[in-house]
């Protein structure tokens, strides 16, 4: 076929040719970003997780450490609080400012490995059960891999929390992490460590489902173009984080119960139910839900905004351009 020549001189083949050229280069660039979950390294997806993990966990430690008093079926003389902020402030002034960060040490050092591979699985299992595209294409995909986000972390974090809710407690008997752990190994055995993992998971589970569905239909919904977008992160992570954590606090509570033995010998999560429902009815289920959703709704704004951060600026991942994705 032969080519004709515009007005100026141009070969309109050639002029086709190089539209073409550019049109492609900007659809690239626009799916630059979606492609990412599935081409990210696990490496990297890992590292990012990490720190997202221990940036979470130093930002609203205080908040947690009322949370498990909060859940105590009956609270030590002194550890009777209405609600978060007042049990913020009874601490500082009874105990110090120190008070709030009990149980910190162990907390941070298994936080990192853990959100490292709760992160990079859920990462990669979305792409195995071909989800990486959200739940408005798979949401069984996302839920599958949310599960399996679940069971590595809570293989990891089980043990660290039943650590860090013992040191929590008020006027709790250990002088730190390996004096609890020596403690609880010479007294109970190695299967206390574990002794809530099955309410955990019953707990995490249906948290997770709740929270990695909500987080991917809110993000969508609010970056439709799914460029990166801080802003639309954290909403959604808050969002998310706030509606799965008041679902499931119930399982919390009962978590709680098991893990620091207020009434020593319950095990499994029927007798931790039943123990709860005797101390304090229907109503104990829900106690600290204000602080649970005042402790989830911002921890998973900030943890989901820290690891889309370092997934994209740390080597092997896909830098940001300020001036092409801004906030």
């Amino acid at each position: 076929m032969t080519s004709t020549s515009n007005p100026d001189g141009v070969d309109d083949g050639t002029m086709e040719s190089k539209i073409a050229s550019v049109a492609v280069e900007l659809l690239d660039e626009e799916d630059e970003y979606e492609s990412l979950p599935a081409t990210t390294s696990i490496v990297v997806q890992g590292m990012a997780g990490s720190i997202a993990g221990v940036v979470e966990h130093t930002c609203f430690f205080p908040v947690d450490v009322v949370k498990t008093r909060l859940h105590r079926i009956r609270p030590a003389p002194g550890a009777h609080y209405t609600g978060a902020i007042h049990g913020l402030r009874t601490i500082v002034a009874k105990e110090g400012v120190k008070g709030l960060f009990n149980g910190f040490g162990v907390t941070a050092l298994g936080a990192g490995p853990a959100h490292a591979m709760y992160f990079a699985c859920y990462e990669q299992a979305k792409v195995a059960f071909g989800a990486s595209q959200g739940p408005a294409q798979n949401p069984g995909g996302v839920a599958a891999a949310a599960v399996v986000a679940t069971m590595a972390h809570e293989g990891t974090m089980t043990p660290v929390e039943v650590v860090k809710q013992r040191l929590q407690v008020h006027g709790s008997p250990y002088k730190g992490a390996m004096d609890c752990i020596r403690q609880t190994m010479a007294k109970e055995g190695i299967g206390a460590f574990y002794r809530s993992f099955t309410t955990q998971i019953l707990m995490s589970i249906p948290f997770q489902i709740t929270h990695l569905i909500t987080y991917e239909v809110l993000k969508d919904n609010l970056n439709p173009d799914n460029g990166y977008n801080p802003s639309s992160h954290m909403i959604a992570g808050a969002g998310a984080g706030a509606l799965a954590a008041a679902i499931t606090n119930p399982f919390d509570v009962s978590k709680t119960l098991l893990n620091t033995q207020e009434q020593s010998g319950i095990k499994g999560v029927g007798p931790a139910f039943r123990a709860v429902y005797a101390g304090s009815g229907y109503a104990g289920f829900w106690k600290g839900l204000s602080a649970r959703v005042a402790l989830a709704a911002p921890a998973t704004a900030v943890s989901w905004t820290v690891y889309e951060f370092f997934k994209h600026v740390l080597p092997g991942g896909s830098e940001i351009n300020s001036e092409e994705h801004c906030c």
